[in-house]
């Protein structure tokens, strides 16, 4: 038994050993079709002495160039040694087509894109005969009726006649397209709390012609609603009244609650943890309600959210915000305390990158900055904001675009304590290059007030840290004060915040390994009260190492800082998407 087994073993491998040198063909895909069918040939190197095999070779050469119109090849077989087989292939004169006759029967007729895409045959009378292109184009045809609603769509005759004495062939295509479909109502399969969001987003009317396009979009925009573990719509045709086809929706809503708990670190904040829980239905039309909790060193936080959807449920709805939040951060001698209510406005239409957010924010900040006296600032601030972003992955982003503009306007005669403009456009672009990759970042900012003092340190521009200038703290770049710092009862150097804000960053990144990349990059930036003159930048440089983990990218680096406040070294750790 072992004999016989490596004996079948050894021809099966003497026959894979067979090399085919192939001379007279030169279209590739010739020579490919031509090298599969020879590969189905089970031919030990010995045998081709034998003029039976040399037959079944050319046999299999003549059957592999028929379908591009070869019906009259010839193929001389020559052994060069016992792996080696030169085939000297004549193709000689293929078959043209004399005649194409096309025509449609039932509503497709009339269908003008129907039309177009039946006359879009590429065969014509003088082609060279390829029957792979014949046999694609009835796929296809029948492909597209089904995805354009003409579900009973079926070849009435197709017919390939070849009169080889002549070189010639004719073809024969009569299509029977049927009656097109058109969309019904909504069939929901499983509980039916949510009818009324799964008809608002319905991309079709009733009555409307049925199209697989618009189908797919359906479910992409159940898919993205958030509201369903799982759910799926597809036409019923068995169950079509007068060619009016209903949508079946089978939904499997998420649970009533959700928690989730994250977990990460950075630089800034170190050691952080995120809980997070979500209510996604409140009522049938569709409000949701989350509330998160953020815990770490410098910054904690609580901050709750009612969603309330609209025309398009994914982006566009209103969002009314409540959060309180306490920093503590010992380099800018800054405790700070603020109470924040808020309604958004969100809009962004199906497909686009852009979003757009108009706000209304009453803030309340009780914050001691300094040597300053401890201050409570009230504002009532009206807002917008525009947003672009775009991103080929959720974690390992390799091409991303984010830009961002916004602004807020508070008055002293419109509920506010002060007078107060704040804006600013910030912006990011990553770019891959084979194994090179680069990321380039800015940002710049300004306030506009008649009592800076009172601006609350949450609104005040700071720079440094992970995510502005590398090789400095957290915001440890700002005007600086001889203050004396609460949090650590001495007198230090601390920055209290600035009214300008400007930062620039270049990284370039190359993949040495699989999931590992070596960086290199240059920060920065500045936040200060003076633009009028020459503005002293702190730089930030430094060499890094990417990690492309399972769970989103992990990347350290160690920096150099430079400014004419100090000079000295960090390390950065950062975990998750650029993006």
């Amino acid at each position: 038994m072992i004999v016989v087994i490596l004996c079948c073993l050894f021809s099966s491998f003497s026959s894979y050993a067979l090399e085919y040198d192939i001379k007279g063909v030169d279209d590739d895909k010739l020579q490919d079709n031509i090298r599969l069918h020879l590969n189905n040939l089970n031919i030990e190197p010995s045998s081709l002495t034998d003029p039976f095999w040399r037959e079944q070779v050319a046999t299999t050469v003549a059957t592999a160039v028929e379908p591009f119109g070869y019906y009259n090849s010839d193929t001389l077989v020559e052994v060069k040694s016992d792996e080696r087989v030169e085939l000297i292939i004549s193709l000689n004169s293929p078959l043209t087509i004399a005649n194409v006759t096309r025509e449609i029967i039932g509503e497709g007729r009339q269908d003008e894109a129907f039309r177009k895409r039946f006359n879009a045959f590429s065969l014509k009378p003088g082609d060279t005969l390829v029957q792979p292109t014949y046999e694609a184009f009835k796929t296809s045809m029948f492909n597209y009726a089904l995805s354009h609603g003409y579900f009973d769509f079926n070849w009435q005759a197709t017919r390939l006649d070849l009169v080889r004495e002549q070189r010639e062939a004719n073809i024969l295509l009569i299509a029977q397209s049927g009656r097109r479909y058109k969309f019904g109502g909504i069939r929901i399969v499983g509980e039916d709390k949510a009818v009324a969001i799964i008809e608002r987003i319905t991309p079709f009317e009733k009555g409307e012609p049925y199209t697989a396009e618009k189908l797919t979009e359906y479910n992409r925009r159940l898919n993205q609603s958030g509201y369903f573990n799982r759910v799926i719509a597809r036409p019923v045709v068995n169950k079509a009244i007068d060619y009016v086809v209903p949508i079946e929706v089978t939904v499997l809503h998420k649970p009533r609650d959700a928690f989730n708990v994250g977990v990460g670190a950075a630089t800034d904040t170190g050691p952080r943890i995120r809980l997070r829980w979500e209510r996604p239905w409140v009522n049938s039309r569709g409000h949701s309600i989350n509330s998160e909790l953020f815990l770490s060193s410098p910054e904690q936080s609580l901050t709750m959210d009612y969603r309330i959807p609209m025309e398009n449920i994914s982006n566009d709805y209103v969002s009314v915000e409540a959060g309180y939040q306490f920093i503590e951060y010992s380099n800018t001698a800054t405790e700070s305390e603020t109470l924040s209510v808020s309604t958004h406005r969100y809009w962004q239409q199906p497909d686009s990158p852009w979003q757009q957010d108009g706000s209304v924010t009453y803030l309340k900040e009780n914050y001691t900055q300094g040597d300053e006296i401890p201050r409570t600032t009230e504002l009532v601030m009206p807002g917008y904001a525009i947003r672009y972003l775009y991103k080929d992955d959720l974690l390992n982003v390799t091409e991303g675009l984010y830009v961002k503009g916004y602004f807020q306007i508070g008055r002293e005669d419109l509920l506010s304590d002060i007078d107060i403009m704040k804006g600013g456009v910030e912006g990011k672009i990553i770019r891959t290059y084979g194994k090179h990759r680069w990321v380039a970042r800015a940002e710049l900012g300004a306030i506009k007030t008649n009592d800076f003092e009172r601006v609350p340190a949450s609104l005040r521009f700071f720079a440094g840290g992970d995510q502005s200038v590398r090789g400095f703290a957290y915001r440890d770049i700002s005007p600086r004060e001889d203050v004396f710092n609460p949090i650590t009862g001495e007198r230090v150097v601390a920055t209290i915040g600035a009214k300008y804000l400007t930062t620039q960053s270049i990284e370039y990144a190359y993949q040495f390994k699989d999931n590992w990349r070596a960086a290199a990059f240059v920060d920065m930036g500045t936040a200060t009260n003076d633009i009028s003159g020459n503005i002293d930048y702190a730089i930030g440089v430094g060499p890094g190492v990417h990690w492309i983990s399972p769970f989103g990218p992990v990347r350290f680096y160690f920096a150099w800082g430079f400014s004419d406040y100090e000079d000295g070294w960090r390390i950065h750790f950062m975990l998750g998407p650029e993006l």
